[in-house]
């Protein structure tokens, strides 16, 4: 790219301001008290403080306060980016010229500044060519004239006596004469004559503002002093502000800065005194408006920008003025070289200002997505940088350093800019370091709470996830390092799902992608498969099985591996979901028949249970204890999805308490695995079984379900726990109640097109219709529901259930009593027919409310 003087670049000063409204109405709000307490006679300096990182637009946006200062108001600025205007005697001289040219009068202050400046060049005499504004001066000009061609020395008793001689105003000499600060200057040694120019400055400013207050406006605090952290000789360095700010007690001051001021911890009294405004990145719409008004017509193009953007009107401004920096990645040469130039931009402008040796610490972050304290001193002591408490203090209070929850992150730009300063093996080393410092963050002890560091979990020793966020960052590392196969990511991501992590395993889907695509020769198909069952595993847990389907179109799944196998695992789920199950039970049996245990143990499960939907008790039983086995070598919470299928088995032949008993068993292995998803399963079961043995116990169950379920978002259980409820609410005869929840449940399980779940919700609201005389529409629901669950290939034993309500009420129905017999003659019961025959016509009259009822 072409070289181009930094001049023509200062456009963004002129091109349109855009937004900013809060701040705008924030500085008008300023100057309204401001006001107000002229206009009482009140006397107190009122500070608002502008703060945000570099290239935020804080610049510009003073430009724009001070176009609104309103009408009769002076102003006057700084711009600490001057070296010159960090010098006290500097700053003062420039606020002296604007001031004086809108009529402010300093008198007092250009004798004593002429004193000091006397101190400072002791060799030189004042004149019109050495001393600063002379011209803009009165007294001094005065003075000067009055001597023509004698060189003046500069003490306070002679320059006094020659103002004396020479001013023709009686009142200003009256002033000056008798004002004690001027005539004790010669006494006071220079530090202290310093303090007291800045005291008559404010001094006469004040008497010149008593019907015309004024705006002061300082820009690039932070080039004053320069570290967040005020400490050492850094904290002396704007004590001439803090006391010049302090005595401006009848205007507004607007300090720009990186970091807030926190002049409190000098001063107590600062509180309440200064009012701080972040300056936070500019909205989508402000920044689509900018590009627009600054050339860049195609909307895709303006689009592609501010997004890139992150709302920084510097990198707006950049991009405009290269011609589109920051292309994307595709784009070959001068797109290229433009988005390596804004990068380097963006930094030097974020990093201006930063202490030199924290730079490298900062790079060395860069590589961090998310640290705390613990990681940068993890990362300082393996490369040997300075990792104390001040050094953390400074780091951390950067305006480019941002909370994301418990941790700290930099501005994204900035982050990304910092990554690519490092070479290649300085950054694959550090993602080495951040994988180590995460890792054991992010998983508990096995044998902290007496889980023993058997293989139960594969490659995980029983582990159990201890912090999610840390979680998520040893996967992320790990993936830069390239040392985790899909089979492995998947272990992880099990164990985060099973800790209730499910928004940290989402996370790691979501870096998964990004890793695959922006390091398209360093994907594997492993990694790549593992991100298919990662994403069908994802919509599986929300229930959303039409979704799921999509993501898993017929193929030939290579179940030899473990990633294919488990692949096809979720989608012979998403058929059972969907109610394809032939077509689940037969992958199901595929996977079965491989090697793998975790893909084994799913397919297992769920053949299990499809045999179980089908009526076939005793060949679920056969599969539950060929799993036991299994899943002894495993993790607790396998044991308990076994025990979970022996619950479900006997729930739906209506033997309630040996079901009762089963769904003991699983809690407690649960709770022993400490499975959020497991333990909220449970839940839902017990809600369902009490519905059904003690309806007034399963409303509460329910409805703490439903919160657990809700926090994980599976449409599937939560209308399960609504049908549980709708179920309780009509057998204690709460008809009205009853029907509100079983609409509540038909709206969560269309969502989740769960089609044996309606079927079974349709079937009990049958027995509704038929509480209330709407024998009809209890026909149609009954009818409707085996019309279903025979589609669906499930539930034998509801289909009886239906069979045996409609001839309680004295209905015929054909179709219905053929499907009986076809149900039949699938049941495998544990026990007999004869006895599962007699506890669905108890379970059916039950519904029913007949007399005599179960």
């Amino acid at each position: 790219m072409a070289i181009a003087p930094r001049f023509r670049r200062v456009a963004a000063l002129q091109r349109e301001f855009v937004d900013r409204v809060p701040l705008l109405d924030a500085f008008t709000n300023e100057v309204e008290r401001v006001r107000a307490a002229v206009a009482a006679g009140e006397s107190a300096p009122r500070v608002l403080n502008m703060t945000g990182v570099g290239g935020i637009g804080k610049s510009r946006l003073l430009r724009e306060l001070r176009v609104q200062v309103p009408a009769g108001w002076r102003a006057a600025a700084l711009d600490l980016q001057v070296p010159a205007m960090r010098q006290q005697e500097d700053a003062l001289a420039v606020l002296r010229v604007e001031f004086g040219k809108q009529g402010v009068r300093f008198d007092r202050f250009d004798i004593a500044y002429a004193v000091l400046w006397q101190r400072i060049h002791p060799h030189l005499r004042i004149s019109r060519e050495s001393l600063p504004f002379v011209e803009e001066s009165g007294v001094l000009t005065e003075i000067i004239d009055s001597v023509a061609g004698v060189p003046v020395f500069g003490t306070a008793l002679g320059l006094l006596k020659a103002a004396e001689r020479v001013t023709s105003d009686a009142r200003r000499r009256h002033r000056i004469s008798r004002d004690e600060t001027l005539s004790s200057l010669d006494e006071l040694p220079n530090a202290e004559v310093v303090d007291a120019v800045t005291f008559l400055f404010a001094e006469d400013l004040r008497d010149a503002s008593a019907s015309r207050p004024y705006v002061l406006t300082i820009d690039t605090y932070e080039a004053l002093v320069p570290a967040p952290t005020r400490s050492g000789r850094t904290q002396l360095a704007d004590v001439w502000l803090r006391d010049l700010v302090a005595q401006l007690d009848r205007g507004l001051v607007v300090i720009a800065g990186r970091e807030p001021l926190g002049w409190d911890a000098y001063d107590a009294d600062w509180r309440g005194l200064i009012r701080a405004c972040p300056v936070d990145a500019l909205p989508m719409e402000a920044r689509l408006t900018l590009l627009g008004a600054s050339g860049v017509a195609q909307e895709s193009e303006r689009l592609r920008l501010a997004t890139a953007s992150a709302g920084l009107p510097f990198y707006l401004h950049l991009a405009v003025d290269t011609g589109g920096a920051g292309g994307n990645a595709e784009d070959g040469g001068p797109s290229q070289a433009h988005a390596a130039a804004t990068q380097r931009e963006i930094l030097q402008r974020f990093l201006q200002h930063v202490a030199a040796d924290e730079v490298r610490t900062l790079e060395v972050l860069g590589v961090a997505r998310i640290f705390d304290q613990e990681i940068f001193r993890a990362l300082t002591s393996a490369l040997r940088l300075p990792g104390h408490v001040t050094a953390w203090e400074s780091i951390s209070s950067y305006s480019f350093v941002y909370p994301a929850g418990d941790q700290l992150r930099f501005h994204q730009l900035m982050a990304s800019a910092l990554r690519d300063r490092l070479s290649t093996s300085a950054r694959l080393e550090l993602h080495r370091l951040l994988r180590d410092a995460w890792e054991p963050r992010a998983f508990e002890d096995p044998a902290a709470d007496g889980i023993t560091d058997q293989e139960r979990s594969r490659s995980l020793g029983g582990r159990l996830l201890a912090d999610p966020v840390a979680f998520q960052e040893l996967v992320f590392h790990a993936l830069h390092i390239g040392e985790i196969t899909g089979v492995e990511l998947l272990d992880l991501v099990e164990v985060a799902v099973r800790g209730g992590a499910d928004g940290a395993a989402g996370g790691v889907l979501t870096d998964l992608r990004d890793f695959l695509r922006e390091n398209p020769a360093r994907t594997t198909s492993d990694l790549a498969e593992a991100g298919r069952v990662m994403d069908v595993e994802t919509v599986l847990r929300r229930g959303e099985a039409s979704r799921a389907l999509e993501l898993t179109p017929d193929e030939d799944w290579d179940v030899s591996q473990p990633v294919g196998a488990r692949l096809a695992v979720a989608a012979g789920q998403a058929r059972r979901i969907a109610g394809q199950t032939t077509a689940a039970l037969t992958i199901y049996n595929r996977v079965w028949a491989g090697q793998d245990d975790t893909a084994r143990m799913g397919a297992g499960l769920w053949a299990a249970d499809l045999h179980m939907c089908q009526g076939r008790f005793v060949e679920a039983e056969r599969f539950a204890t060929e799993l036991d086995v299994i899943a002894e070598r495993r993790h607790p919470e396998c044991r308990g999805d076994v025990a979970r299928l022996r619950h479900l088995a006997h729930r739906f032949a209506f033997d309630f308490p040996a079901s009762g008993r089963f769904l003991d068993e699983a809690a407690t292995y649960y709770q022993a695995a400490r499975s959020f998803v497991g333990n909220a399963n449970i839940r839902t079961n017990r809600a369902e079984l009490l519905a059904f043995i003690d309806a007034p116990a399963a409303i509460p169950e329910a409805r703490a379900a439903i919160e657990v379920q809700t926090e994980i978002g599976a449409q599937h259980e939560l209308g399960k726990c609504h049908t549980a409820i709708a179920v309780a609410e009509l057998r204690l005869g709460n008809l009205d109640q009853a029907e509100v929840e079983f609409d509540t449940a038909v709206e969560a399980l269309t969502r989740a097109s769960y089609r044996s779940g309606l079927a079974r919700a349709r079937l009990y609201r049958g027995a509704l219709e038929a509480r209330r005389g709407q024998v009809g529409l209890a026909q149609e629901s009954a009818r409707w529901a085996v019309s279903e669950l025979e589609a669906a290939e499930v539930y034998p034993t509801l289909v009886l259930c239906a069979g045996t309500a409609l001839r309680e009420l004295r209905i015929e129905d054909q179709y219905v009593t053929d499907a009986c017999q076809r149900a039949e003659s699938a049941l495998q019961p544990l026990d007999s027919l004869d006895v599962l025959k007699g506890r669905i016509d108890a379970l059916a009259r039950d519904l029913l409310g007949f007399d005599g009822a179960a």
